[in-house]
């Protein structure tokens, strides 16, 4: 299973600072690479090391064309970060994993499911929610699921 990534911020002392689509966030050393890898020697020059992003698709994060870093990768060796923003998540994104559609998720709020205020807050006009209302409603994460 692959952990898509969502957003990724350079740091100092060469970390990545990336926050994957299930609302978990990691930190990534990316200095030892320099050490093992010639590849990632460029990256050295702090320029090009903040000018990191998000590959198409969540699949990883990426420099150039010449240097990337696939989201297993961040996923395995990262380290877990707490923030006040884990386990937050778009209901686009829920959906995406869990397999619905948008409006069911919706729906749930209108029938009591889904707790405004408690489990899911508006904002603006997106609509955020906890993984632990995800689970307790829907069970584990359909990617999670079609790998065991």
């Amino acid at each position: 299973m692959f952990h898509k990534v969502k957003e990724v911020f350079p740091q100092a002392d060469l970390m990545l600072n990336v926050m994957f689509a299930d609302g978990t966030t990691k930190e990534y050393d990316v200095a030892p690479l320099l050490e093992r890898f010639e590849a990632f020697a460029p990256l050295a020059d702090g320029g090009l090391f903040n000018a990191v992003s998000v590959d198409p698709g969540g699949y990883g994060v990426s420099w150039n064309d010449d240097i990337d870093l696939s989201c297993d990768e961040l996923w395995e060796h990262g380290s877990v970060v707490k923030t006040p923003f884990d386990g937050l998540m778009a209901f686009s994104t829920a959906a995406d994993l869990w397999g619905l559609n948008d409006s069911t998720l919706r729906k749930a709020l209108v029938y009591g499911k889904i707790r405004p205020g408690i489990d899911a807050r508006k904002y603006g006009k997106q609509w955020i929610v906890t993984r632990s209302a995800m689970i307790r409603e829907y069970g584990d994460p359909q990617e999670i699921k079609q790998v065991l």
